[in-house]
Order: C-alpha cells, then sequence, then structure tokens
C-alpha cells in the first residue's frame, strides 16, 4: 500500500548534494523499478522520483528504510566511501549530517552488517511515522527522554536505558521534550533488494 508523504522542506544544496544520485544508482544496481522501489519504501512514485532528482531531501527514517531496500548504508546513500574498514571510528571523523530535521553521526564502519549511528531526534519530527520491516535495532538513550512505541505499548525511556527489539514489531519514536533526545542506534543491514520497509503514520498529537 502506498503512503502518501508530506514533502519535507527544501534544504541547503550541499548538505544532501550526493543523495540524488547515489539513490538513483542504488536502485538501479538493486534491479528495482521505480514502481517497485517506491513501494516497498511506502512512498509514491512521484515522491521517489522528486528524491531521485534532487528537488527533495529526504529524512533519516526514508534514508534507513531505502539503504535496507537496496542492500546498503546510509553512508553509501550518501556518497561516503571509506579507504578501509577501521575497527576504530574517531570523533573527529564523526562529521554531522541533516536529514529531515534530524542529525546524525556514523559511529561504525561502512559495509558492515550492522550499522551504528549516533542521532539527535528534535521535538515534533517524526514522532507519527511507523516503521515495521525485518531485523533487529537497539537504541540508547544519551541525553533527553524518548518515548518509543513497540506495538501497542509505549514506553519512556531516559538517559542511561536502552531498548533491543525485532524491528517487525511496529514502531516509531518521538522526542518529548523542547531540547529533543540524543540515542546511540544500532540496526542489522539486510543485504537483499527485496528486503521491504512499511511507512504509515497515525493519527493523534504528537506524544
Amino acid at each position: 500500500m502506498t503512503v502518501s508523504e508530506p514533502d519535507p522542506p527544501d534544504g541547503p544544496a550541499d548538505a544532501m548534494s550526493a543523495v540524488a544520485p547515489q539513490l538513483r544508482a542504488l536502485r538501479r544496481r538493486a534491479a528495482l523499478t521505480l514502481e517497485a522501489a517506491a513501494r516497498a519504501a511506502g512512498l509514491s512514485p512521484a515522491h521517489l522520483s522528486r528524491l531521485e532528482t534532487g528537488q527533495r531531501q529526504p529524512s533519516l527514517p526514508m534514508l534507513l528504510g531505502l539503504a535496507r531496500i537496496y542492500g546498503t548504508t546510509v553512508s553509501e546513500l550518501l556518497g561516503e566511501t571509506a579507504a578501509d574498514r577501521d575497527a576504530v571510528v574517531r570523533a573527529a571523523d564523526m562529521e554531522p549530517a541533516p536529514a529531515g530535521g534530524w542529525t546524525y553521526w556514523q559511529a561504525g564502519a561502512t559495509g558492515r552488517g550492522m550499522q551504528a549511528l549516533r542521532v539527535h531526534v528534535p521535538y515534533g519530527t517524526q514522532g507519527d511515522m511507523v516503521r515495521v520491516h525485518p531485523g533487529e535495532e537497539w537504541l540508547y538513550v544519551l541525553r533527553g527522554r524518548l518515548r518509543l512505541h513497540l506495538g501497542d505499548t509505549v514506553h519512556r525511556l531516559a538517559p542511561g536505558d536502552s531498548a533491543h527489539f525485532d524491528s517487525l514489531t511496529p514502531h516509531r519514536i518521538a522526542a518529548p521534550d523542547p531540547d529533543g533526545v540524543d540515542l546511540l542506534f544500532v540496526h542489522t543491514l539486510l543485504q537483499s533488494p527485496t528486503a521491504a520497509l512499511c511507512l504509515g503514520r497515525t493519527t493523534g498529537e504528537m506524544p
């Protein structure tokens, strides 16, 4: 089922300049048509086309979903490359990357079976985005408070709390405080073009 996604606001061209050509190249590498990839991501073909042509910027959840579908990482979607797979990632090398209001820092090496990110989720963004996909996710609250919906259960996490869950459980996160929430986030990557991410929206007010 195709979900109608609101267009994220346009942003500086240099922040996401590498995304558009990478999205198209990686979709073709995965041997997916525009329609098939859009359906797997819960987007309309027109919306995915706008992402591929640079007319719109994808949010971080969209990037994570497309990375899973294409069997790659967010780093590769952003055009980032690494000369080798160093075991250590230095703080000085963790460049912030904005995506749809979120900010993330790559906290692990590229090309691995898991992806590690440090993420800042601001208040009032993506709190109604529901995700369902194969794999596992682990998150750890660094600063602020997190509202985590897992199925029909709502969990409130404080700094030092963590969660580890099956990603097939419908889930969404929200930052209930004006300063947002900072997380460590690890998820498994599915090296298969058939991996699907279902995106939907819930009704109601911001948690």
